[in-house]
């Protein structure tokens, strides 16, 4: 059965009560493990109702997408705020009081108690076990309950790990809360002890899951378990936020345990498994991962192992929130895709840190948005505007790659169906990788294999001498996956992750905050000091760092795709933004909407004159002036300081004042940034979200927040 008809009332074949759990705070109805299950139809509705509990926008319908992606050097939501606020999560600076933490953790314990019940009562159900020739119950569990229970496991695993990732050491249990009594307080538990038990339960279950090859990824597998425990002890051998619980006030300090290598052959081990099963691949375009997503294809066999099932007009925002901004007048648009957001964005400087001819830069980095506009004959219509914003556009999704008849409507916006992948096979490839060079002190070949392979499909005429000198010491190929993992999987809530568990997350943000700082005081015609230390870091060391040589002036004019015209796009193929194409006139990356205008974008990595107006007529093209648009005028004239934007979005952790001064923040206190620290000399990011305010109170005192909450 195709999880996307889940029907959110699968689960009103079990009794339901009332549930006064303080992890439930508005006690919403829940079905009891009273219930015995006597069919298996019965069993597999109760799993679509845990399903249904992920598809939530408190959840991963909408939050795990954009409201808890933090801002980093690739994902990025800008901010021009000068105080402290409740819900700035993305700037890490929110407090107790922000209503979406308390979403998304009452979501997140509602899919874990169902889970709970669900696989309690499964497991305690008659038909559990199979039966002999006589109709004698035997012990080996049915093949099919089994896979189904470990489908559920699966899901309480994904849920607790991103809990423990996202708030620390919380609150913990299998038993469904009848079974440990209603008013008991479920003990907060360290997040290591957590971690072990979910591996532990994962590997159970992975035993007894069918593998992708004869389900779908639209439904856990044998591989995405295997794949989840990677990532889990992955997580748990890297650093992590410890509080200091004798000084409430302070943010904490970064620690790992100190068996952390256990983790990372159980990282390697389980990453292993899900290379040789064979069962998935790279084998499509980089792109066309996620434009078949667009168009509700469900590839098995490559690379996502594990979607996210939302249904169409139902749950979900995929599509809606990423990819370019299309703007609906009087609810609905020209088109036939209806409104786009296109408010979950990437960092400006992205585009920079990408190695030349990696055509995930080209795709991702999204440079242009939609509008209406009143035409000559007074008639609505739609037009391409490039976006010269403090952010791009992450055109991974887009309900506009979508092809026109399947779109869901000019007056639709979110709900878009599309779904989202939780786990994809580049990533274990790289968790592999990682954990190989981490335990060898050094990179196998195996290791080095697993990098290639990712980096390959990004680089179709290959990039030989980069992954030869990338394998020259431990230290080189540890940067070598970093790097790839944050060209690899911007928008996909890994970035900021990655960065923590490596202890890399302060360094980052430094730089990252002074890319904006030096451009916006450029602008005004002051230099930093900083811009060499920029460079040095972004691997610019002879003199030509962007930093100093930023395209001020973009040129650009709008085109309708004609893949025909081969000879076109054969002169301008370095040029034209969203196709890349062979001596021979081959496309082997194309703009995903073939019916919509699109930019050609003539200089957005580099400074170039403008090109000359007469050369674009050749081969097709129509005869059109070049347009152009100024970039990075993020400068106050009047206080010779860059804008608020610049200045604030990294408020959690450094910042600019009105005067000039520059501070980063250390337990809460502001510190003089008069120089970059060494990295070991940073202070710990208060990435760690606060336990939410009604969850302390309904605990009586039980629970504490730290970090300075």
């Amino acid at each position: 059965m195709k999880i996307k008809k889940i029907l959110l009332t699968g689960v009103a074949v079990l009794a339901l009560t009332s549930c006064n759990d303080y992890l439930n705070v508005d006690a919403p109805s829940k079905y009891t493990t009273d219930f015995v299950y006597s069919q298996k139809s019965e069993i597999e509705r109760g799993l679509n109702g845990v399903y249904a509990q992920a598809l939530v926008g408190d959840l991963y319908g909408n939050a795990y997408q954009k409201t808890f992606i933090l801002n980093s050097d690739v994902d990025m939501a800008i901010s021009s705020q000068s105080a402290h606020q409740h819900a700035t999560y993305q700037r890490l600076d929110c407090d107790d009081e922000g209503s979406d933490i308390l979403k998304f953790w009452k979501a997140a314990y509602r899919l874990i108690e169902y889970a709970n019940i669900f696989i309690k009562s499964a497991e305690s159900s008659p038909i559990y076990y199979t039966t002999d020739d006589d109709g004698n119950t035997t012990t080996k569990p049915d093949a099919e309950i089994l896979q189904w229970v470990g489908e559920a496991k699966c899901l309480r695993a994904m849920v607790y790990h991103d809990l423990v990732v996202m708030f620390g050491d919380v609150p913990f249990s299998f038993e469904p809360t009848e079974e440990r009594g209603a008013s008991t307080m479920l003990p907060v538990i360290d997040r290591e002890e957590i971690q072990k038990a979910i591996i532990a339960d994962l590997q159970q279950a992975a035993l007894g899951m069918s593998s992708t090859s004869s389900t779908t990824v639209e439904r856990c597998s044998k591989e995405f378990a295997q794949a989840l425990i990677a990532r889990i002890a992955l997580t748990a051998g890297g650093y992590s936020l410890r509080p200091d619980k004798s000084n409430p006030r302070a943010y904490g300090t970064m620690q790992r345990p100190s068996d952390y290598q256990s983790f990372y052959r159980t990282a390697l081990a389980y990453a292993d498994s899900v290379i040789k099963a064979g069962t998935h691949s790279l084998n499509q375009a980089y792109q066309d991962v996620f434009v078949n997503e667009c168009n509700y294809q469900i590839i098995n066999n490559d690379d996502p192992i594990f979607e996210i099932p939302f249904a169409k007009e139902s749950t979900g925002n995929t599509g809606y929130n990423q990819g370019p901004t299309y703007s609906d007048y009087e609810g609905a648009t020209v088109g036939v895709w209806g409104k786009c957001d296109g408010g979950t964005r990437l960092n400006a400087f992205y585009r920079f840190l990408f190695r030349e001819d990696d055509m995930r830069r080209e795709f991702v980095n999204g440079l242009w948005y939609y509008s209406y506009f009143t035409n000559s004959e007074g008639n609505l219509a739609d037009s391409v505007y490039i976006r010269n914003d403090y952010t791009v556009h992450n055109n991974k999704w887009s309900k506009l790659w979508t092809n026109a008849g399947s779109a869901l409507g000019n007056t639709t916006t979110g709900s878009t169906g599309i779904n989202y992948p939780y786990m994809r096979y580049a990533d274990v490839l790289l968790m592999y990788a990682e954990a190989a060079n981490e335990l060898n002190n050094g990179p196998t070949q195996e290791a080095a294999n697993c990098l290639a392979e990712v980096h390959n499909r990004a680089f179709p005429d290959g990039d030989g001498s980069y992954l030869t000198d990338v394998q020259a010491t431990k230290e080189t190929f540890q940067k070598a996956v970093m790097d790839e993992r944050k060209w690899e999987f911007a928008g996909e809530n890994m970035r900021w992750r990655d960065l923590v568990r490596t202890n890399t997350y302060g360094e980052e943000l430094v730089y990252s905050f002074l890319r904006y700082y030096s451009a916006g005081m450029q602008n005004v015609g002051s230099m930093t000091g900083y811009e060499d230390a920029i460079n040095e870091h972004d691997g610019y060391t002879n003199g030509d760092g962007y930093i100093d040589n930023l395209p001020s002036r973009v040129y650009y004019h709008t085109y309708n795709i004609d893949e025909a015209n081969a000879y076109a796009l054969r002169m301008y193929r370095s040029q034209l933004y969203g196709y890349k194409v062979d001596d021979s006139g081959n496309v082997t990356q194309k703009y995903p909407n073939q019916s919509m205008q699109s930019l050609r974008i003539y200089n957005a990595y580099k400074p170039m004159p403008s090109p000359i107006t007469s050369a674009i007529t050749r081969g097709g093209f129509k005869a059109k002036s070049w347009l152009s648009a100024d970039f990075y005028k993020w400068g106050n004239e009047s206080s010779g300081l860059p804008v608020d934007q610049c200045k604030y979005s990294f408020y959690g952790y450094i910042r600019c004042d009105d005067g000039g001064n520059l501070w980063i923040i250390r337990d809460g206190v502001l510190s003089q940034f008069s120089g970059i620290p060494a990295a070991s000399e940073l202070p710990p990011v208060r990435y760690i979200l606060p336990y939410p305010g009604t969850v302390i109170q309904r605990s009586s005192g039980e629970y504490k927040n730290y970090y300075g909450y």
